[in-house]
């Protein structure tokens, strides 16, 4: 079962905790929280997304307010990896196109390291590697995440976007867990849980919406 809008969080499939208490969605009831889901090799998270959830977090850090940053990796398998998530948070060095984008923005210290620190916890998402047999079911599940509002006018239109799919899936090295149960179509993504534990938001490279999708829920319990 996939994540939907309105219904029970699921808890997000973590390979490693880097940094922070492990935690997860069932242990934070009473709580709104805020998972911010990025990649190590992600200039747009590193610009806009983590400081956004930090700004976040520094404004709502002594309320009813959890925020977790998960990284994740549905590309660039070679970047997007635990050792360099783990020198991220550890020494504050940022590679690949992120390391491209915050040089060009007069964003790096010391000619490599990130300007700021994320003080929330943060895991690794559960990668894992694709089967050699791509099933019916599992291209079906795909299209019903991806393509669930594109509608084929013909069997021969239908064939062909499952004939795409299916060679997609057999060309793909690496499943990244959370980032497919939440149905997430790029990073930076921010997912957003109310008290309840109940899904309620799901922004993908949002900017400005956080912190009033956060007060909405704090004010309506």
């Amino acid at each position: 079962m996939f994540a939907e809008i309105g219904n029970q969080a699921p808890n997000i499939k973590i390979f490693e905790w880097v940094q922070g208490i492990p935690t997860n969605i069932d242990k934070l009831q009473g709580n709104v929280v805020v998972l911010e889901v990025f990649q190590v090799n992600c200039p747009g998270c590193f610009l806009y997304g983590l400081p956004q959830a930090i700004s976040l977090y520094e404004r709502f850090k002594n309320s009813d307010v959890k925020v977790i940053g998960l990284a994740t990796a549905f590309e660039d398998y070679d970047k997007n990896t635990l050792d360099n998530l783990k020198s991220l948070l550890t020494e504050g060095k940022v590679i690949g196109e992120s390391y491209k984008a915050l040089r060009q923005h007069g964003k790096l210290v010391n000619d490599d390291k990130l300007y700021y620190k994320i003080p929330f916890p943060v895991a690794m998402d559960k990668i894992t590697k694709m089967p050699e047999n791509i099933s019916e079911d599992m291209v079906k599940d795909f299209i019903e995440i991806y393509f669930s509002d594109y509608k084929p006018s013909s069997e021969k239109e239908k064939g062909e976007l499952f004939s795409k799919v299916r060679n997609y899936l057999r060309n793909k090295e690496y499943s990244a867990e959370t980032f497919e149960l939440y149905k997430l179509r790029g990073t930076p993504s921010s997912i957003i849980i109310d008290q309840d534990g109940i899904l309620r938001y799901n922004f993908f490279g949002s900017e400005g919406y956080l912190e009033g999708a956060v007060k909405e829920l704090l004010e309506n319990r």
